[in-house]
């Protein structure tokens, strides 16, 4: 379609509130809005002079027709536009990765014997849900907490009460078998009312109504049912102790929070009642790339709560959201009750976004590995490293080295191997530098390769695979000391790289000019990964020398202390704090150790 015609379109849009769609050449939706004015919003998207971003840029030159639905009131809009999003996906609209298939628990409260059982549907029925949770694995961890704590049933089964036996779940203590009749309805929905109350939140009730009838059972010498109970108030309390935190909050709340990284984002929410963290689920984001935070977190908080069965009074958001009132007008007719949506900035309500945030950017960068880790990426990830340094062939073992040391001391090197692609541990190796002493990284780095190459000869173990590529950490001269150090070794014919961390920058050899990836480049994030990994597999090792090298010199000062009596008092109490801190009894009861010994090392420490 032409220019012409898609003003012509948006000239016949009403000026009322509804819901637009921008379409492709082919006629496959790539995006749906809402707009209380649809004539001005979408004429804003196709005017001249329009400061558009770099992905609505994109999106504007793709559209070849439009469509639009007129709706009552900018709720309905938004009701429609929801519903929208979720059945078509749109390629340029912020989206919850696989809403669709939201697990949620439900207790079916309408039956006589409910159950506690997953479901992916959320129905206008008279059964209570809990959730949406994140994933099926998140929703199976907390049936398996309530499972193990509370005695319901989980079968399926007609219940008659005239079953003949009952199955394993009774004979451990996790059902009350009403299939045999071993429980009354009353008492079974007394446990199932506690199961309520304790996804609600409210553990104290809980706890408190468990020691009544514990107290109960126990004047009426019913010890069997009164240990039960006890068992079940101690996992209880066990469960709200961990719940526990530090922040000082009262009341129901959601926390949310979300850390983005081009065009995904991690969505943790944190869920806070009666001042404990009953929960907390992690969503994916897709297509924020180039969105606003307040974009982001509008787009999440539509799409969360259209799903959620519960909608707390107080939300607390990182970042503000756009159309405030109306979204809060929204989640108010579904709550039945007032919400307030605060973005906090100072005291015990920033503090606790902040924890959130924290652990959205500890869930996407957990993210991001998993999806470098998927067959996809790495082979993506090893084609692009063949090609960008010129590379014989697939890179499918690669071998990564680096020198940890503070002014020439207790130096050490380390190498990690990747195996296509994926860490392998086993073939990880450890040097303590010997030949060199000062400030020398260069030479440190040739006794290392040296060394690994020396053993390449007729050995049967991890030595003798050669690698398809080695990656040095640092520059052009970790580079060059390394190429000849394989060089000496004759094994120069191994292609070899370095990764500069200042600029990300990868030199090769008779290159002159370093070799500059995209940020976003699997090859690079991979070599990145790489790089990282034996950085922090040599700086552990350097760091136990130097525990070590700490504790045997402030016991070398001490007359009468030699190498096995130092051994043995680090065995007993493992460090010199810890020795410094005991008493002249203790010391004495070390082996090999006197009285008078732990005398003197009491002065002297």
């Amino acid at each position: 379609m032409t220019a012409s015609y898609i003003t012509e379109q948006i000239r016949g849009l009403p000026a009322s509130p509804g819901v637009y769609l921008f379409k492709d050449a082919e006629g496959n939706i790539i995006y749906v809005g809402k707009a209380a004015n649809l004539r001005h919003r979408v004429s804003s998207y196709f005017g001249a002079g329009q400061k558009l971003t770099p992905k609505l840029q994109r999106m504007v030159s793709r559209v070849n027709d439009l469509d639009c639905f007129v709706a009552a009131s900018e709720q309905e809009a938004l009701i429609l536009e929801l519903n929208l999003i979720k059945r078509h996906h749109p390629r340029y609209n912020v989206r919850l990765k696989d809403d669709k298939t939201f697990p949620y628990l439900k207790i079916d409260t309408a039956e006589d014997w409910p159950r506690v059982h997953i479901t992916r549907r959320l129905e206008e029925d008279e059964g209570r849900y809990f959730g949406p949770f994140a994933s099926a694995k998140s929703v199976r961890q907390t049936l398996k907490l309530i499972k193990g704590i509370f005695p319901f049933r989980s079968c399926s089964r007609t219940i008659t009460g005239t079953d003949t036996r009952a199955c394993l779940d009774y004979d451990i203590g996790h059902c009350l078998a009403p299939c045999i009749g071993a429980v009354s309805r009353k008492e079974y929905a007394e446990v199932i009312n506690r199961v309520i109350l304790f996804l609600e939140g409210k553990q104290e009730r809980v706890v408190a109504e468990l020691k009544s009838k514990m107290n109960q059972a126990a004047e009426t010498l019913d010890f069997e049912r009164a240990v039960r109970l006890r068992d079940q108030i101690q996992a209880v309390e066990q469960v709200v102790e961990g719940q526990r935190i530090a922040t000082t909050v009262k009341g129901e709340q959601d926390v949310i929070a979300f850390a983005g990284d081009k065009d995904q984002a991690c969505v943790q929410v944190f869920f806070i009642r009666s001042g404990k963290l009953i929960g907390r689920e992690s969503f994916s984001l897709q297509g924020t790339r180039y969105e606003e935070p307040s974009q982001i977190m509008t787009s999440f908080i539509k799409q969360f709560y259209a799903s959620s069965p519960h909608i707390p009074p107080l939300l607390l958001l990182q970042h503000p959201v756009e159309d405030t009132a109306m979204i809060q007008g929204w989640l108010q007719s579904k709550q039945g009750g007032r919400v307030n949506i605060q973005v906090p900035r100072r005291g015990n309500k920033r503090q606790l976004v902040n924890i959130v945030a924290e652990n959205a950017q500890q869930g996407l960068e957990q993210l991001k590995i998993k999806q470098l880790a998927s067959p996809t990426a790495l082979s993506a990830a090893l084609e692009e490293i063949k090609r960008e340094l010129r590379l014989p062939r697939l890179p499918s073992r690669v071998e990564g080295y680096d020198i940890s040391d503070i002014q020439g001391m207790a130096a050490v090197g380390s190498m990690v191997v990747f195996d296509k692609g994926k860490p392998k541990p086993a073939h990880y190796r450890r040097f303590r530098i010997k030949t060199v002493s000062g400030i020398d990284d260069y030479a440190m780095l040739e006794e290392v390769l040296k060394r690994r190459f020396k053993r390449a000869g007729g050995a049967s173990d991890a030595w003798a695979i050669l690698p398809d590529l080695v990656l040095i950490d640092g520059g052009k001269g970790q580079l060059n000391a390394a190429r000849e150090a394989m060089r000496q070794m004759g094994v120069d014919s191994i292609p070899t790289a370095s990764l500069a961390k200042e600029n990300e920058e990868v030199f090769i050899p008779h290159k002159k000019e370093p070799i500059v990836l995209p940020r976003s480049s699997p090859g690079l994030q991979l070599l990145q990964r790489l790089r990282d990994e034996a950085h922090r597999f040599a700086l552990g090792y350097h760091q136990r020398i130097r525990k070590r090298q700490t504790f045997a010199s402030a016991l070398d000062t001490i007359p009468g202390i030699g190498p096995k009596r130092k051994r043995a008092l680090l065995r007993q109490f493992g460090s010199v704090k810890a020795i410094r801190e005991a008493s002249i009894e203790e010391l004495a009861t070390a082996r090999g150790m006197t009285r008078s010994l732990a005398q003197k090392i009491k002065e002297y420490l």
